[in-house]
Formats: structure tokens, sequence, C-alpha cells
């Protein structure tokens, strides 16, 4: 028998639920991605260029609209940053994943430096975070998001690496007093680092608003029994963090209305829903 003019071969290399799920939804089709898109040029292209994550058009559609007399600071916040705002919407549903990520802040970059160079200047930042992995703790994916996350919505990210010694924490946070600082682990025999930089920082009378921890070995319930931290969920929150130290909200204001800052539900701050 010929067992090759029987066979069915339409389903050969198929996920078996690849037809359930149907055509897979565009990204500027998300109802998400929506809310924050622009709907004129040139700032939808931008934007759009940034989604997907496309450093060639991203920076054709800076010098367009640049030689079009667009203002270059325009063209960073109405086009580039709501890009970037669309990439943490499909980050958060878990329908972009980390090279997604990179490859969008590589585009938004690449972009933004020509927008600055039109403008005489690199854009004036928010303000400063200090961030770090944890002394002994060699993973730096997450400390990495939260630097892209950070850079990508206007601030000023010290990236102090990784297996960062508790002294060149506390120096960092003198140097530069930043508006927040940010620590990550991944190891539970890492995550003690985070109490003794605040305990530290606290006797050698540096104040920082906010200590954001995070890391896959981190829990709130850690976090919150030392003061000064914050358990940041997720790394796309640091910004909304950061920016309501930057209104002027305590350590204890940001761990009571964790939720309401960064927009969202929150499953590990259900209490304070």
């Amino acid at each position: 028998m010929d067992w090759a003019k029987k066979a069915d071969f339409d389903m050969i290399f198929k996920r078996y639920n690849v037809i359930i799920e149907g055509p897979a939804i565009k990204p500027e089709d998300d109802p998400d991605v929506k809310k924050v898109l622009p709907k004129d040029e040139p700032f939808k292209s931008l934007a759009m260029a940034v989604i997907f994550g496309d450093a060639e058009k991203a920076v054709q559609a800076a010098k367009s609209a640049l030689d079009s007399g667009t203002p270059p600071l325009d063209v960073i916040e109405k086009g580039l940053s709501k890009g970037m705002d669309a990439v943490s919407a499909l980050y958060a549903k878990a329908a972009y994943f980390l090279p997604d990520i990179m490859l969008s802040a590589d585009a938004m970059t690449a972009a933004m430096a020509l927008a600055e160079q039109k403008l005489g200047r690199a854009r004036e930042k928010k303000g400063t975070v200090v961030s770090f992995v944890a002394e002994g703790d060699p993973h730096d994916i997450g400390k990495n998001l939260v630097v892209m996350f950070l850079k990508a919505n206007g601030f000023e990210a010290v990236d102090l690496g990784r297996d960062v010694p508790d002294k060149e924490v506390i120096e960092a946070v003198k140097k530069y007093k930043p508006v927040m600082l940010t620590g990550t682990a991944l190891m539970t025999t890492t995550m003690t680092a985070f109490p003794r930089v605040a305990k530290a920082l606290q006797e050698q009378g540096v104040s920082v608003p906010v200590f954001g921890c995070g890391g896959g070995a981190v829990k709130r319930d850690f976090v919150e029994s030392y003061d000064m931290g914050v358990y940041g969920v997720k790394a796309f929150h640091a910004p909304k963090l950061a920016e309501a130290a930057l209104a002027g909200k305590s350590w204890k204001d940001i761990r009571k209305e964790y939720p309401k800052i960064v927009g969202e539900f929150v499953s590990e701050y259900a209490d304070r829903m």
C-alpha cells in the first residue's frame, strides 16, 4: 500500500490548538495597545516601529518627522515613548517576551538618538534611579528589564550591574541621590543583601524615598520586614513607582497604594486593592 497517497499531511507540524485559537491578533489591535497608540502621524508610525522592534524603520520615521518640522521632544514623547508604553502593555499580558522588549528598546534608543541630536542635547530626565543585583547573585535579567523600562520612560538609570557589594550600592546612593533604589535577587541566599543595605543607609543617615526590591526569590512579606523596602512585582512597574516617589509619596505610601499606583490588579497586593 502506498501510505504517502493515503496519509493526510495537512495537520503535520501543526500544533493541536492552532485552529482553535484562530489567527493571531495584531499588536495594534490589542485593546490595551489601542489606549496608548497615537492616532495621528507621524507619531503612529514612530510608535509602531518601536512596537515591532524595527530599529531601521524607527530611525527612518524619526528622520522623516524631524525633516518635516516635528519638534524633537514630540518625536520622543508623543511617538517613541507611546510605542514603549504599548510594549509594556503587551509584556504585562505575556504577549511579548524578553527578546521583544530588547528589540523594542533598541529601536527606541536608535530613533531617540537622532531626535536628541536634532535637539542639541539629551532629553531632560525625570529623575535618577540606581539599580543593582544583590551581592553574590549573577542573575541580571530582571535588573536589565527594570533598567530598560526606566530609560524608556525618561529616567536616568544608573546600572551598577550584578553581584554588587553592599558598600558600592551605598556609595552610589550617596553620589547620585536617586529618587529610587532598585535591587533584584534570584536566590534566597543573596536577597539578604536588601535589609543589610537598608539598615546601612539608615545608620549612615542616607535617605532614599523608596527601595524597590524584587526577583525570583523575593516575596512581599520579606521586603516589608525592613524600612524603605517596597516589593516590586513586575519590572514594568518600576517607572510608575519612581514617578510616585517623584510626586512626593514615601515608601510607606507606596506600600499602601501599590495597585493604585501601577494602575492594575496585583494579586500580591490583593489585600490593598
